[in-house]
């Protein structure tokens, strides 16, 4: 480590105040220069990446020039709308309500999705609820299994290993949503003359935890470089509310409760970013393990899973392919 420093959970300590100002000259420059936008459209999902997002979009370019989006629907948590305005409130932004529900079931995103789900569990229909889990890489030998679990009205609950097929047309049924998201997030931008602010993390951002053309489209990304645990520091500097920091990280894409590391990582975030700055910093895993409090094994397992999601979210990044360079 520099300066002979041990690694620990302190290494991914940083001056708040120092990268709040950095990012803030940054997002002031690109929208000068290469942008050549004058405000910042996010959308507002009550989660702690956009809340941070959302006050160093007002600390750029004041809060006149920020319009915040809350995009619910059917299967939305209602306390994300509610966080979504509590934090708008706190920087004093204007927004308004977009509720995505009534179009997506109009493109047929809830009956494509069902009609897949109904191939493991022929009873699905009203009244139920469902989300997609992960036996991820630390029980399963660096192999991550999907499965269904679904609750009936009853409150049952029932899980389902899921065929490839089955995942995949869950999954493209439900990135409807993201994308729909952006079409009103780019629409509010071109009326407005506004440039979309992205809100991945390091982390969201490495391993293509996003929707290409969906969540993962933007203008600028301001916390791009940041790992999550740092995202928390700066939300505590610019006083994101408690009730935002204390919520856990959620997907809120299904209908039932849905951690991120039930769906897609292989640990709570900050153990992940721990991981994560370990390997691309080749920190022995001895280190790792110990700052992690996992084992060694545990370490490289994590790893494998790191580099195998690098290599799935190649094509997320990738931009579009031409014949000849223009």
């Amino acid at each position: 480590m520099p300066g002979g420093l041990a690694f620990s959970r302190r290494t991914l300590d940083i001056d708040a105040r120092s990268e709040t100002d950095r990012i803030v000259e940054a997002l002031r420059k690109q929208l000068r220069g290469a942008v050549r936008r004058r405000g910042l459209v996010l959308g507002l999902s009550g989660g702690i990446d956009s809340s941070v997002c959302a006050a160093l979009a007002a600390r750029a370019v004041g809060p006149k020039n920020v319009f915040c989006l809350f995009m619910p629907e059917h299967d939305s948590d209602p306390i994300s709308l509610h966080l979504g305005r509590l934090v708008a409130d706190t920087f004093g932004l204007d927004g308004t309500v977009e509720d995505i529900g009534p179009t997506l079931a109009a493109m047929g995103c809830y009956e494509r999705r069902d009609s897949f789900i109904r191939e493991v569990e022929p009873d699905y229909g009203p009244g139920w609820s469902n989300k997609i889990v992960f036996a991820n890489a630390l029980t399963t030998s660096g192999f991550n299994i999907s499965s269904l679990v679904v609750r009936n009205p009853q409150g049952e609950i029932r899980k389902h290993r899921l065929p490839a097929h089955v995942y995949l047309g869950i999954v493209a049924a439900t990135n409807m949503k993201q994308r729909t998201r952006k079409q009103f997030e780019y629409y509010h931008a071109d009326r407005l003359n506004y440039a979309v602010v992205g809100t991945p993390n390091l982390l969201e951002y490495d391993q293509g935890f996003f929707v290409k053309n969906g969540d993962g489209a933007a203008d600028v990304k301001p916390i791009a470089h940041l790992y999550k645990s740092q995202v928390y520091q700066l939300a505590e500097y610019l006083g994101v509310p408690e009730e935002v920091r204390r919520r856990p990280p959620t997907t809120d894409t299904y209908s039932l409760a849905q951690t991120q590391e039930e769906f897609y990582f292989a640990l709570p975030y900050d153990r992940m970013d721990l991981c994560l700055y370990g390997l691309n910093r080749c920190i022995a895993a001895a280190e790792v393990a110990k700052a992690a409090s996992l084992t060694e094994d545990e370490v490289k397992l994590v790893w494998c899973d790191i580099t195998a999601k690098r290599k799935a979210a190649r094509y997320l990044h990738l931009p579009p392919q031409t014949v000849v360079p223009v």
